[in-house]
Order: C-alpha cells, then structure tokens, then sequence
C-alpha cells in the first residue's frame, strides 16, 4: 500500500513539472517566427489593399489583423487564469504537440471565429492594432520562457483537438497566427487584389 501511494506521489510530481527547457525553446521559437511572419504580411500594405475584400464572406486583411489581435489578447489571458484553475490532471498529452502545429494551419478546413474574436474595429487604426499585437505577443513569449507554471498538469477541452494542456495552448496561439498569416496571402493572391 505504502508502495502504491509513494508511486502515486512520484506520478504526480512528474506530471506537475514545469516546462522542459526544449519545450519552452521550442514554443518561443515558433511564437517568435510566427510573429515575424504575420507583421510582414501586413507590412507596407495600402489603404486599399488593407481593407480589400475578395467577396462578402471573405474577410479583408484588416479584419483578418483585428481577429489575430484580438486573439492575442485574450487568449493567453486564458491560460494563465482557466487553465491553471482547472483540476490537475495525469493525462499526458505530449504526442498532441505536433498535431496541433500542422492541423491548424491546415487551410482546407475552414472555422467560424467565436463572436468574441470577430472583428469590429477596435483599434482606431493600423498602428495601435499591429502595437497591440506586437506587445500581447511579446508578453506571451516572455511568460512561456520564464513561468514556473505547470502548463503541462492542466488540461481543458479544445473547439478543434477535444482536451489540450496548457503548454498545447501556447502552441495553439502560435499555429493560430501561421494560420491566419497563410489567410493573409490567400487575400493578396486574388486576382482582384489592389496593385496598390
């Protein structure tokens, strides 16, 4: 008996680990190269070309920028405060890590943003947007690299990939913005798009 809880004691030690140093490498890699390719995919765009709509259900790269720093600011919110509230729990989740990268950048299935994430001109303009995003981002970045958090022993359920932890957020965050990022060139790819 004594051998049985002296086990379970270990288990939950393991699982209630903080971050791997590769794993906090490896999601701040990706947040920092997500980052890099978002702002570049809407930098030095017109007025004409920002606010371009291929058709009325398609969004224009600014509402597609509004979604993203909207996202970026509440969802890292998120984890911080509902995951690390909810209950510990020994699932191990790991073998997720890579689904989550490659499945959500996966433009063949499309997704309705929630209500809460749709844009409606929150910014007054581009620059406090992108600003936005760039500090929300760089909080996030931060905040992966230096937590004590248990991200890992914290689990919650996902729209898109049933339960997830909350190191599985944090990739989910990074993939979300690639996704969009790759919305971003479908808009610009279109024969109607602006030369200018």
């Amino acid at each position: 008996m004594k051998r049985t809880i002296l086990a379970l004691a270990c288990l939950s030690t393991l699982f209630a680990a903080p971050l791997q140093r590769g794993e906090r490498d490896r999601a701040m890699s990706h947040l920092h190269a997500t980052r890099k390719q978002f702002l570049d995919s809407i930098d030095g765009l017109s007025e004409a070309q920002w606010k371009f709509k291929p058709n009325e259900k398609t969004w224009s790269i600014a509402e597609v920028a509004e979604h993203m720093a909207i996202s970026e600011e509440g969802l890292p919110a998120m984890i911080q405060k509902q995951f690390l509230t909810s209950p510990v729990s020994t699932a191990n989740l790991k073998a997720n890590d890579e689904l989550i990268l490659k499945g959500l950048v996966d433009r063949s299935k499309k997704f309705q943003a929630p209500e809460m994430l749709r844009p409606t001109n929150r910014w007054k303009n581009r620059a406090e947007l992108t600003s936005s995003f760039k500090t929300n981002r760089d909080k996030l970045i931060d905040y992966v690299d230096k937590t004590s958090d248990e991200l890992r022993s914290h689990t919650m359920p996902n729209p898109l990939f049933k339960e997830v932890d909350g190191y599985q957020w944090v990739l989910f965050i990074s993939a979300h913005s690639e996704r969009h990022m790759l919305q971003i060139l479908e808009v610009k790819a279109n024969p109607g798009f602006p030369k200018q």
